[in-house]
């Protein structure tokens, strides 16, 4: 009995798998996926949009949800648009690019809203959120930093690209339109520069970074090559030529597989890697020096535009002393610096904080102090947290701030901007603040990742 029983489940699983159903779309999830209801379950159909139509086939079935694989739009939703990737359906990096722009940012302001509901905020203030115009990207040719994957199949072939959807399968990808240009076309050249080497399966990956001067040139791509095995004078001298054809900046960053990289980076000469050789331009001709590992904000022009609307949110006044947590480079401190007294930035990590402290000396700017702490630690009792600091910003990674934000509230400090680039973290965050006394009185999308489920927020509180 027990044999047969097992044996008619998995035919009933393969039968089911080979049905098609038809189902409408209610709403978009968190992460952008179309829900419907099937089986009194919802049902999850990546590629979909609300209002739709769809067949479907099931793929996969679970206790509380389904998952199934989009076959067909039997009937469209009126905000969908055409993809302008070939690889979009395929292609783990974009989201979204099947969804009208504008529908895009209203997706995003209802992820922001939904997650600070689930935080405890009361719907009361959640409806009457002040907020203001978003921050918009161009919707594509945005990206000025991106990681190439490089796999290599059973003969030696190169496929070059980016991660399929839910897998670690690579796209081959042809060429990516949310890249700056000259990096979206860069993948051609790529894999026939690939096919020549002589050390095959040498490359872990290939980093592609558009910076504003490199080595005292502009608008020249930089490549850095991770090599997983030693290159040899043949493959390096390959590269030279391809980089003196296309105007590339290639270094190469050598480990062994599954080591760290290691610290020493050399370019194509074979000198040692400057962290000034790069570098992107900020506000009142600021320039930012950073290194191929550094983390910097992918999209300059949005950017530039968060930096200005943060100056103006803050009201800043010349006697005003500022205090930036997770600071980073000095991207927000060097322009707060040019408008106020003094500013104190924090980071965590000492060789961003030693970077910072460069870009600070090379733009001469001199009422800038930068310090390593632990942020998510008590950092209450150091001597840079007893200044008389008049206004706050902080700008943490996604994993939010939550030990800064009950420290700072300690401090009094009147007014707080918390940069945001995660929605989940920052509803969190945002309900300590106002459980301290706060209130938000200013709140804006920043489209930083067009095409992407991803959000970025700026939130101004004041006590």
């Amino acid at each position: 009995m027990a044999n047969f029983f097992k044996e008619n489940t998995k035919k009933q699983v393969n039968k089911q798998s080979k049905q098609t159903n038809i189902i409408t779309i209610d709403k978009l999830d968190l992460n952008g996926c179309g829900v419907g209801r099937y089986q009194q379950k919802p049902i999850f159909v990546t590629g979909s949009l609300p209002s739709e139509s769809v067949e479907i086939r099931i793929t996969e079935q679970k206790n509380k949800y389904v998952l199934a694989k989009l076959l067909k739009v039997n009937k469209a939703s009126e905000h969908r648009v055409a993809a302008q990737c070939q690889h979009f359906s395929l292609c783990g990096g974009c989201d979204l690019q099947h969804l009208d722009y504008a529908e895009q940012l209203l997706f995003k302001q209802k992820k922001i809203v939904e997650l600070l509901s689930r935080s405890g905020i009361s719907s009361e203030l959640i409806n009457e959120l002040p907020w203001q115009k978003p921050i918009k990207s161009n919707e594509l040719h945005y990206r000025r930093k991106a990681r190439i994957g490089v796999q290599f199949d059973k003969n030696s072939h190169a496929i070059i690209g980016f991660r399929q959807k839910a897998t670690n399968q690579l796209v081959a990808v042809k060429s990516c339109p949310v890249l700056v240009k000259p990096a979206c076309d860069i993948f051609p050249l790529l894999k026939t520069l690939l096919a020549k080497l002589t050390v095959k399966k040498a490359i872990g990956h290939i980093e592609v970074i558009s910076a504003d001067v490199v080595n005292d040139k502009t608008n020249k791509l930089t490549l850095v090559v991770r090599q997983i095995r030693p290159i040899n004078a043949h493959d390096r001298q390959l590269w030279q030529e391809y980089a003196e054809k296309n105007d590339w900046n290639v270094r190469f960053l050598e480990s062994k597989r599954g080591q760290k990289d290691n610290e020493e980076q050399r370019n194509i000469a074979g000198s040692e890697l400057s962290s000034g050789e790069l570098s992107y331009q900020l506000l009142d001709d600021i320039h930012i020096h950073f290194s191929n590992t550094d983390f910097i904000q992918i999209n300059q022009t949005v950017n530039l535009a968060m930096i200005k609307q943060a100056l103006d949110w803050l009201m800043l006044e010349p006697n005003d002393q500022v205090l930036d947590l997770f600071c980073g480079l000095g991207n927000f401190s060097l322009p707060l610096a040019k408008k106020v007294a003094k500013v104190v930035g924090v980071e965590g990590v000492q060789t961003m904080v030693d970077k910072a402290l460069a870009n600070a000396k090379s733009n001469k700017i001199n009422n800038c102090q930068f310090y390593q702490a632990d942020l998510n630690s008590q950092w209450l009792s150091s001597g840079w947290a007893k200044n008389n600091f008049t206004k706050v910003l902080l700008d943490p990674a996604r994993g939010g701030a939550e030990q800064a934000v009950e420290q700072v509230a300690q401090l009094n400090i009147a007014t707080i901007l918390y940069v945001s680039c995660d929605p989940t973290t920052l509803a969190s965050d945002s309900k300590i603040l106002l459980d301290k006394g706060y209130t938000i009185v200013k709140i804006g999308l920043i489209d930083m990742f067009s095409q992407t489920k991803h959000v970025e927020t700026m939130v101004l509180f004041q006590r």
